[in-house]
């Protein structure tokens, strides 16, 4: 019986319990990532065993693989259906439902993974996150935070936006916008499909993830230039997810243990996340790929667009445009003393 197998529970009955007595709630979680990846696989990975050693057996997340029960994409409407009992999942899917989510998710240019933790658990990102899901009758908590994605991977040269017209690249919704405006055809591809589809010469370029999960799903074997920095996504919030009225039922003790294990995660992600994502660099360079830095012309031309197509999502949105400014004003306090802070 798979309750019985929860590390310090036993059977009694037909009930899994703890070797004190206690009755084992097993919660069944489906994720959006991929449990063996690093980043988000680990940030997974680690929370689970977290909620299972702080509630001593009594709490145990069973994980379900991506798109078992729902599609990634579709989880949190899975979730008010009541067709899924929880989540770990990114912001950036329930942008597609609420624009609100996108600025915890994939602000090009936006704050890194240290302002964005920051905001969300010392400033007012937290609230404002919880608030968004709240209004659909979700509980959301902030339960991981991923640093910058790479670049992407592009055919040929780009040494100049004129590069960047008529290219067919895979991107982000906003992000997409600025190469939009920049001439280029995005080609919406899920990420199951990118890597084939840059094999075939189907699509030019676009985007994956870190470098990590980059190096580690093979994308060095494109024979194509790497770019960096990842301006449009240079970090990212992991939500763990529930239904209101069934966290609501939660022991209070349990729902105590799920926020515990979220903060926890979120400075693990931090903490790993410079060592694995050097590391996978040096994997990705001994491998043949070769590592290009966007020049400064592009990046300009990648900021000034970015502000306008902002400008543009702000005027649309009310709550994204009050979440951005939010965000923006947190970490702009902080700038002064990191330039006082940090030795040149």
């Amino acid at each position: 019986m798979a309750l019985a197998v929860a590390s310090g529970s036993a059977l009694a009955g037909d009930k899994a319990v703890t070797k004190d007595g206690a009755p084992v709630r097993v919660l069944r979680m489906q994720t959006a990532f991929n449990p063996d990846l690093p980043g988000s696989g680990d940030g997974l990975r680690l929370f689970t065993r977290a909620i299972k050693h702080m509630s001593g057996g009594a709490l145990v997340i069973k994980i379900v693989e991506p798109g078992r029960i729902a599609p990634t994409a579709d989880m949190l409407d899975a979730i008010v259906a009541g067709d899924l009992e929880a989540a770990f999942t990114w912001s950036g899917y329930a942008a597609a439902k609420v624009p609100v989510f996108g600025v915890f998710a994939t602000v090009p240019f936006g704050p890194g993974p240290d302002d964005m933790a920051s905001w969300m658990l010392e400033g007012d990102g937290g609230r404002i996150h919880r608030d968004a899901y709240e209004k659909l009758g979700v509980t959301g908590i902030a339960c991981g935070v991923q640093g910058p994605k790479g670049g992407g991977w592009y055919r040929g040269d780009i040494s100049a936006v004129a590069d960047i017209k008529g290219l067919r690249l895979r991107s982000g919704r906003l992000a997409g916008e600025v190469f939009g405006r920049l001439g280029a055809t995005l080609v919406p591809l899920p990420a199951g499909e990118f890597f084939y589809q840059m094999q075939q010469g189907k699509v030019d370029g676009g985007e994956m993830s870190t470098p990590a999960i980059d190096a580690a799903l093979g994308f060095d074997k494109l024979g194509v230039p790497y770019y960096m920095p990842g301006w449009q996504q240079p970090s990212a919030v992991l939500d763990f997810l529930m239904r209101k009225d069934k966290w609501d039922q939660l022991p209070a003790e349990q729902r105590a243990q799920i926020e515990t294990a979220c903060r926890a995660n979120i400075a693990r992600m931090l903490s790993r996340a410079p060592s694995i994502q050097g590391a996978a660099l040096e994997k990705l360079r001994a491998s043949g790929v070769v590592i290009k830095e966007w020049g400064p012309e592009l990046l300009e031309a990648f900021r000034s667009n970015t502000e306008i197509v902002l400008k543009e999502q702000s005027e649309r949105d009310p709550g994204f445009a009050a979440a951005l400014d939010n965000q923006r004003s947190f970490v702009a306090q902080t700038a002064r003393w990191r330039s006082f802070s940090r030795v040149p």
